[in-house]
């Protein structure tokens, strides 16, 4: 892939031949449409915003890109698939756990504690 600075960008007039069939610079006509010089702006536009980022140090330029909506998004999707994962774990813990009634629902806290206890039991028991 190249770079912007290995990318030519034809003239103005270059560009208004090799799209003359789409009526003008790029398929939308001169009012408001798209052509190629908008992209060269675009390219001008995204080379500004990499000087201006630049000069920022690590951490500013990490806050930035996670203020971004697409971050933000994807942050919680992994949090939420973390979050299943975790709760998964705790309930196939909650199965291996004697208690009465079976059922009982239990407290995060509440299963990782008496599993403490039931390990310490089956160790005595084979210790014994």
């Amino acid at each position: 892939m190249l770079n912007s600075e290995q990318t030519e960008i034809p003239a103005h007039s270059e560009t208004e031949s090799v799209f003359s069939d789409c009526g003008g610079g790029g398929g939308l006509g001169e009012a408001g449409g798209i052509s190629l010089c908008g992209e060269t702006r675009i390219c001008e536009a995204s080379d500004a915003v990499k000087r201006e980022l630049q000069h920022l140090s690590r951490e500013e330029r990490r806050r930035r890109r996670r203020a971004t909506a697409k971050y933000r998004t994807a942050h919680a999707t992994r949090e939420r698939i973390r979050v299943e994962a975790f709760n998964l774990a705790f309930a196939e813990l909650r199965k291996l756990l004697p208690t009465l009634p079976p059922d009982k629902k239990l407290s995060k806290i509440e299963i990782l504690r008496l599993a403490i206890c039931y390990i310490s039991y089956l160790n005595h028991v084979l210790d014994v």
